[in-house]
């Protein structure tokens, strides 16, 4: 299974618009090659260097598997979001000014061979709890960002 971004580079910096200096919104996301026994995917957006490590910045889950992408500023048809770190819902891209030095932003693609029976306002602990057992196949896409601690 594969996951990749027309506008996110492997190991390269978030593009400011999807951050919280541009408009904030989710890049494009594509993916293939998702096996069989697949019943659903779920998407997570999370900072693997954050104090609360890892902070949630997008929860996805029951994405169907007829879908291949997530559009930007958007979600597939039929997925749903669960709650991020901050308490809302949505995509929360990286926020440099609350951090100094290189943070690491991992998304996160699950095959799973079951639908999640959860309503909206979970969280990654239900989410992740939901999963274990399930999980066909993983991929990730890491991007960066760097941090000026400007907020702190």
């Amino acid at each position: 299974m594969q996951i990749s971004s027309p506008a996110l580079q492997e190991q390269q910096p978030v593009p400011i618009k999807y951050t919280c200096y541009g408009p904030n919104v989710n890049p494009p996301l594509e993916w293939r090659d998702i096996p069989p026994g697949t019943e659903s995917l779920v998407l997570t957006f999370e900072d693997v260097d954050a104090p609360a490590n890892p902070w949630v910045h997008w929860l996805v889950f029951n994405i169907p598997v007829t879908a291949t992408r997530c559009p930007e500023n958007g979600l597939p048809d039929g997925a749903t979001e669960g709650i991020a770190n901050g308490g809302t819902h949505g995509y929360e891209g990286p926020c440099m000014k609350y951090f100094r030095g290189t943070h690491h932003y991992f998304f996160r693609l699950f095959a799973l061979n079951t639908r999640l029976d959860l309503p909206a306002t979970a969280d990654r602990a239900a989410v992740f709890a939901a999963m274990d057992g399930h999980v066909l196949a993983e991929a990730q896409l890491i991007g960066t960002a760097e941090g000026d601690g400007s907020a702190l």
